[in-house]
């Protein structure tokens, strides 16, 4: 049966576990009869580039010398749970890895890591510079790898090609590799969607944005209207990711991942600046018993070592169906601070369905703050919780943020001496500096500029209510946060590159 279309997951983003949305795309194609053919790029092209770039007499430098010799090793490392024993070993191999990638992207101008992609000159905030990365796709580092692989492809004469772009260190790519599919094959249809389009889209941002390049473009969960576009029976919805077309040895992890999600959106969808919000992204919980089915019958087809739930929320209800019927594999995914956590017993149950890990976003250890930003979360609910967890053997990947309109230097202060009084409940820490989105209501109240110069920032800058502005913020947590010695610990815990995504395979070993 002929392609009807061929689905890209572009560079570049973590390579531990292959795209979710992908995935779920398939599994609707499949049951839904459209032929189709999955690329990760994103993996592929990083396997290609490692493999071209290993090649250490002709780097002068002796890491860089070290880094190459050893490539084979340090990505085998990665993939074995006995490398996770040790944080140095496992330090050293991810570095070396990266300063590989590194490597084989400055003859481009370009920044290339683990979990990241950024050109010198180009910047995906802004359409024009898309637009070139179009017109110039021999210029991007991954080129030698997606010219090959996608004229491969075109050959075999497919309607569409779509890519699913969720990231901002997805798009240039993604875009390089448009062109050069337009370039062979100017009636070739691109569909273009992800999570990314998904924002553009509330900025505003159309089709004809990208005229001559982009045909479509899909916000939001794109199962039913990619099978509109390609003429599918849609007999079925809502159907489970299918994962076949993504080849464990690709991925950079101690075993395949599973990534699954039991809904959509996020139940309480109330806190300010939330894109969730702005987006007005509804929230779709799957039925509790086809979550237990679908994943019954994952774990069964592709054994994995791992669950990752990638709901904004694991809602209670879905907290405790997991509790009562176990998905038979160790599990983590985010949770918001609740009185079910805070409840020992219910974490000793969740301990016992599979679970490793929760993240938790606290952001803020100053009760007044947490409450201007309407996050629903009580710091005596949070310090219970993080005690049960503890108890339970459940690890705390716990998320702060800085800079946020609500806080000061004071109520900084008051986070530090939450995570100080907390440190030995908390595994991993994940430190971020606000970002103000663009198309958020709360930027009304505010006086805001450009974040990045471009027609698609996503955010915008803002002068701070208290003068608490981003460098002072990250002053505060260079020169004072990270330094107090009960958090220097749990901030170099964080695995590099891969942070959550790895860090549950450190929990193993403990």
């Amino acid at each position: 049966m002929k392609t009807k279309i061929v689905l890209v997951h572009p560079p570049l983003s973590k390579v531990s576990e292959p795209p979710a949305g992908i995935a779920k795309l398939a599994g609707g194609l499949k049951v839904n009869a459209v032929s189709y053919q999955i690329i990760d790029a994103n993996a592929e092209g990083i396997h290609y580039l490692l493999g071209q770039t290993s090649f250490a007499n002709e780097w002068p430098d002796k890491w860089s010398k070290r880094a190459c010799k050893n490539l084979e090793a340090n990505v085998a490392a990665l993939q074995n749970i006995e490398t996770f024993q040790n944080k140095s070993r496992y330090s050293r191999a991810a570095q070396d890895v990266n300063r590989v990638l590194n490597i084989a992207a400055k003859p481009y101008g370009a920044t290339l890591t683990l979990s990241d992609y950024a050109n010198n000159l180009l910047t995906p905030a802004r359409s024009a510079d898309l637009l070139r990365a179009a017109r110039m796709p021999d210029n991007n580092p991954f080129y030698p790898y997606f010219s090959t692989r996608l004229m491969a492809v075109i050959q075999e004469d497919p309607e569409f090609v779509g890519f699913s772009v969720n990231y901002l260190s997805q798009a240039l790519c993604a875009f390089a590799m448009i062109g050069f599919v337009k370039n062979i094959n100017s009636g070739l249809k691109i569909v273009l969607g992800g999570s990314l389009v998904t924002s553009w889209a509330t900025l505003g941002v159309e089709e004809n944005k990208f005229s001559g390049l982009v045909d479509e473009m899909i916000a939001g969960a794109g199962e039913e209207k990619l099978l509109e576009l390609l003429g599918g029976e849609n007999k079925k919805r809502n159907c489970a990711p299918d994962y076949d077309d993504f080849p464990e040895q690709l991925y950079l992890a101690p075993g395949f991942i599973l990534p699954y999600s039991a809904a959509r959106g996020c139940y309480w969808r109330q806190c300010a600046f939330c894109p969730e919000k702005t987006e007005e992204t509804p929230y779709q919980p799957l039925p509790v018993a086809q979550v237990n089915q679908e994943l019954t019958q994952l774990i069964k087809k592709y054994r994995p070592v791992l669950v990752h739930f990638l709901d904004n929320a694991l809602s209670p209800s879905m907290l405790k169906n997991l509790a009562q019927h176990p998905p038979g594999v160790p599990w983590y995914g985010f949770a918001r601070i609740s009185g079910e956590l805070a409840d020992e017993d219910f974490c000793i149950a969740l301990k016992k369905s599979g679970c490793v890990m929760l993240k938790m976003g606290i952001e803020s250890g100053d009760q007044e703050v947490l409450d201007k930003l309407n996050k629903g979360i009580n710091l005596a609910d949070a310090s219970a919780a993080l005690k049960s967890l503890k108890k339970a053997g459940i690890a705390a990947y716990v998320y702060l943020l800085f800079g946020t309109p609500a806080e000061n230097e004071t109520s900084a202060q008051k986070t530090l001496d939450f995570i100080v009084c907390h440190n030995d409940c908390i595994d991993f820490l994940n430190l971020a500096i606000f970002n103000l989105p663009i198309a958020s209501a709360e930027t009304q109240n505010l006086e805001t500029d450009r974040f990045y110069e471009g027609d698609l920032s996503l955010y915008s800058s803002f002068r701070h209510p208290a003068g608490w502005d981003r460098q002072a913020a990250r002053n505060f947590l260079e020169k004072t946060f990270k330094k107090h010695p009960a958090v220097t610990p749990l901030v170099k815990r964080l695995p590099e590159f891969f942070t959550s995504n790895h860090a549950p395979f450190f929990i193993w070993q403990c």
